[in-house]
């Protein structure tokens, strides 16, 4: 799950030829002690870290000002128990991208799912096995 990203704006999904951009919005730290590293980065970057509401064990990070360069992510519970940073790719369509995916030799491990106001997420692991999500903005995206 991911949270609206920084700076995010949906009308700004493309370069000044047309063509998607896809560049990484957001990061996930996947962790067994969620509550002890949310209290890490926070003591050692001066995170600012909120539980959020939408699901268990999810905190959002703001790594940052809005004004400043980077991104901001996530500390979740891992549900392998392997710490691992996933990061996600917003793409124009997320069943596409999938699509794309799949014939390159990937795989998408984690199918499309929704989170409701913000848009579509999937996770996808590369022919390597590198685990990476891909994100589509949708403000009217619900649970059907």
């Amino acid at each position: 799950m991911i949270g609206v990203p920084r700076g995010h704006a949906p009308g700004r999904r493309t370069t000044d030829w047309g063509e998607p951009v896809h560049r990484v919005i957001h990061f996930e730290l996947n962790v067994s002690d969620p509550e002890r590293s949310q209290a890490f980065f926070s003591d050692v970057f001066g995170w600012k870290v909120s539980r959020w509401e939408g699901g268990p064990d999810y905190w959002l990070a703001t790594t940052g000002a809005e004004e400043d360069a980077g991104i901001d992510g996530a500390i979740m519970r891992s549900r392998d128990d392997t710490p691992r940073t996933v990061n996600t790719i917003e793409v124009a369509s997320v069943d596409e991208a999938a699509a794309k995916v799949t014939a390159a030799g990937g795989q998408v491990v984690v199918p499309k799912q929704v989170i409701p106001g913000v848009g579509w997420v999937a996770y996808c692991t590369d022919p390597s096995g590198l685990m990476f999500g891909i994100y589509q903005a949708d403000e009217r995206a619900q649970a059907g």
